[in-house]
C-alpha cells in the first residue's frame, strides 16, 4: 500500500491525550499520515515532515475521527419481526421470548442466505463509520447452527463470539440444564475453533447466575475470553460475574445496583451501552453519567439484532448516548472508537497515534459534536479501513 497524507483536516479525533487536546487528543488544523496501513504520524499540519507522503487527500477543513468500533452484533440471522416491534410500538413490552422467533427462521436458512444477510449488515455499518465489528452466534441454538453461524460470521470479522446460552430454546423448555449441559460440552466442542469470546444473556427469561457461571467458566478452560448480556430487563448477578470471571466487557448494564457500579469502576470490564435496545423497546436508558464519575470504561455498540435494535448505525446511538444517557459529545465518541477498542481488548484501534490501523472516518461536518448535534443527518463523507479508501 502507498503512503497517503490526509491535509487540511479542521479537527482531528486521535483519542491520544499526548497528541493534543483532552481525553479525545484534539488538534486543530492537523494532518494525517498514513502508510502500508497504518497511521505513520498524526499532528498540527504545519509540522508535516517533508516528503512523508506520495499521495494527498485534502480534508477540505473537515474533522476525522478514528473508524468506529462495534463491540457488540448479532448479523447471523434470518427473518423478519416487524409485527414483534409493530406491536411492542402499540404496547406490548419487551422480552427475551421473540429470540426463538428467530431461531425458526435461522435454522431453516441456507448458509448462501445467512451469508448474503452478514455481508449486507458489515456493509451496511462500514457507510456509517464502522470499521470494526464484532459478530455473535446465537440464533441456531443447535450444535450444528451455532457452529455454521460463528463459521459465517468469521469471514467477516476476527471478533467472532459463542453465544449458544442466547436462551433456552424450544425443545429444551421442560429440562434447560440439559441445554447447559449441551452448551457448555458437546456445543462447545464444536463451536471454540471459530470464536474468540464466549457471551451468555443472564437475565430474566434467559439464564440464571449459576447457569452463567458454569457455562462461562467451560468457555475460559477452553480458551475463549467471557462476555455477558447483563442487566438489560432487570437486576441480576451479571455484573458480579462478568467482573468475578475477567469479562471483555458487560454489556447492556441499564439496571446497576451501587455494587454493580463499583465492581466495574474497579476491575478491567467494560460497561457497553446499547442505546439502540432502549430505543426499540421503550425501555429506560442507562445512566452513563453514574458509571463514568465512578471512573467505570464506558464503550457504545449498536447491538444489531432483528428483534431489539435493527440499526448498525453508531452516528444514530452516539446521539441516543447524548440525549438520553448522559454522556457529553466528547465521552460518546470516545466510547464508540476507543471504548469499544477496549471492550475488544484491542490495541491497535480505535485511536489515530503513530502505529495503529488506519481506520478512519471523514465527516461531512467541522467537528465531532456534529454527530449528536445533527442527529439522523449522513455526516459519514469518507471510510478509510487499514489505509485503503472503501466508503467514498
Amino acid at each position: 500500500m502507498g503512503s497517503v497524507l490526509i491535509d487540511n483536516i479542521g479537527s482531528l479525533v486521535t483519542n491520544d491525550p499526548a497528541l493534543g487536546e483532552g481525553a479525545l487528543g484534539l488538534v486543530a488544523d492537523a494532518a494525517l499520515v498514513l502508510a502500508d496501513g497504518r497511521v505513520a504520524w498524526a499532528g498540527p499540519r504545519s509540522k508535516v515532515p517533508e516528503g512523508a507522503a506520495r499521495d494527498r487527500f485534502d480534508a477540505g477543513g473537515r474533522a476525522v475521527i478514528p473508524g468506529f468500533v462495534d463491540s457488540h452484533a448479532h448479523l447471523v440471522f434470518a427473518g423478519d419481526r416487524t409485527a414483534e416491534f409493530e406491536a411492542r410500538m402499540s404496547g406490548r413490552p419487551y422480552t427475551a421470548g421473540g429470540i426463538r422467533t428467530t431461531v425458526a427462521a435461522t435454522r431453516e436458512a441456507t448458509d448462501d442466505a445467512l451469508r448474503a444477510n452478514v455481508r449486507r449488515l458489515v456493509a451496511e455499518a462500514l457507510r456509517s463509520g464502522t470499521t470494526t465489528i464484532e459478530c455473535k452466534s446465537g440464533y441456531g441454538l443447535t450444535v450444528g447452527d451455532e457452529a455454521r453461524s460463528l463459521r459465517l460470521a468469521a469471514e467477516h470479522t476476527d471478533e467472532v463470539t459463542y453465544l449458544g446460552a442466547h436462551v433456552v430454546p424450544p425443545e429444551y423448555a421442560g429440562d434447560p440444564d440439559a441445554y447447559v449441559d449441551l452448551v457448555r460440552g458437546p456445543m462447545l466442542d464444536a463451536c471454540a475453533p471459530y470464536a474468540k469470546w464466549i457471551d451468555v444473556f443472564c437475565d430474566r427469561g434467559a439464564f440464571d447466575g449459576d447457569q452463567t457461571r458454569a457455562i462461562l467458566a467451560e468457555g475460559k478452560r477452553r480458551g475463549l475470553v467471557p462476555r455477558v448480556h447483563a442487566g438489560q430487563l432487570q437486576p441480576g448477578p451479571g455484573v458480579a460475574i462478568a467482573v468475578e470471571l475477567g469479562a471483555a466487557s458487560a454489556d447492556h448494564v441499564t439496571h446497576l445496583s451501587d455494587s454493580d457500579v463499583e465492581a466495574l469502576a474497579s476491575g478491567d470490564t467494560v460497561a457497553t451501552l446499547l442505546p439502540g435496545a432502549e430505543f426499540s423497546t421503550r425501555s429506560t436508558y442507562p445512566d452513563a453519567r453514574r458509571l463514568i464519575d465512578a471512573g467505570a470504561t464506558v464503550a457504545l455498540a449498536a447491538d444489531c439484532n432483528p428483534g431489539s435494535s435493527y440499526t448498525t448505525n453508531i452516528p444514530f446511538c452516539v446521539a441516543l448516548a447524548v440525549r438520553d444517557m448522559n454522556l457529553t459529545p466528547a465521552e460518546a465518541v470516545w466510547a464508540a472508537t476507543l471504548g469499544g477498542a477496549r471492550a475488544l481488548r484491542r490495541t491497535d484501534i480505535g485511536h489515530l497515534a503513530p502505529g495503529a490501523r488506519a481506520d478512519i472516518v471523514l465527516l461531512n461536518a467541522p467537528s465531532h459534536v456534529h454527530l449528536s448535534y445533527r442527529p439522523g443527518v449522513p455526516l459519514i463523507a469518507r471510510v478509510w479501513k487499514n489505509g485503503e479508501l472503501v466508503v467514498t
